[in-house]
């Protein structure tokens, strides 16, 4: 199975092989789970999205409904991100990853002894282009997330966001172009 196509497993599975929907499980789950992470920035929560946008891939499959021919990643990541905004516009709150008592759990992380001067250079500069991320415009946001964490192609982040590739690599720029803003204005140094 590991051998073929995603194109292939589908049909696969629509004809009853189960395995089939397993390894295409197996195959993308890692992508999945990150870019639903990354939206959502809380383990259960992308754990309950990431099994909900398989419950709908399945759904769908098994109605016949699938028309994505060839494109079965971009297709799963749309239902993830489409699962995602449908979250954040039913509670309408900002995401953040917290902990028990409600602080951002990357603002109280402590660094180890241990760990080298280098290690704490990088999670010092992580967290400061974390923050200027998060500081963008929503659409702006989603195109840096997919594109630099996800790991997308532009053309991927087109058919998930429903925009031109042009639209995409329009709000990378303007992203790029406004960290840079921020950077020089705060005096930010990376």
């Amino acid at each position: 199975m590991r051998s073929i196509g995603d194109k292939e497993l589908v049909k696969l599975y629509v004809s009853g092989q189960e395995q089939a929907l397993a390894e295409l499980i197996r195959r993308h789950k890692d992508r999945v789970y990150t870019s639903i992470y990354l939206f959502v920035k809380d383990d259960l929560l992308a754990e309950d999205i990431f099994q909900d946008t398989f419950i709908k891939v399945i759904d769908t499959l098994r109605r016949g409904k699938y028309y994505e021919d060839g494109k079965f990643l971009p297709w799963v990541l749309r239902i993830a991100y489409n699962l995602c905004v449908d979250h954040y516009r039913k509670t309408k709150r900002t995401p953040t990853v917290t902990n028990s008592e409600g602080y951002d759990i990357f603002k109280i992380l402590p660094f180890e002894a241990d760990n080298s001067e280098q290690r704490i250079i990088k999670q010092q500069t992580y967290q400061k282009v974390r923050d200027l991320v998060n500081q963008l415009p929503q659409e702006q946001k989603e195109v840096v997330i997919l594109r630099h964490y996800a790991e997308l192609s532009f053309k991927e982040i087109s058919q998930i966001t429903n925009v031109s590739i042009n639209t995409a690599l329009g709000r990378m720029r303007y992203a790029l172009i406004n960290m840079r803003k921020m950077i020089a204005e705060k005096q930010i140094v990376l």
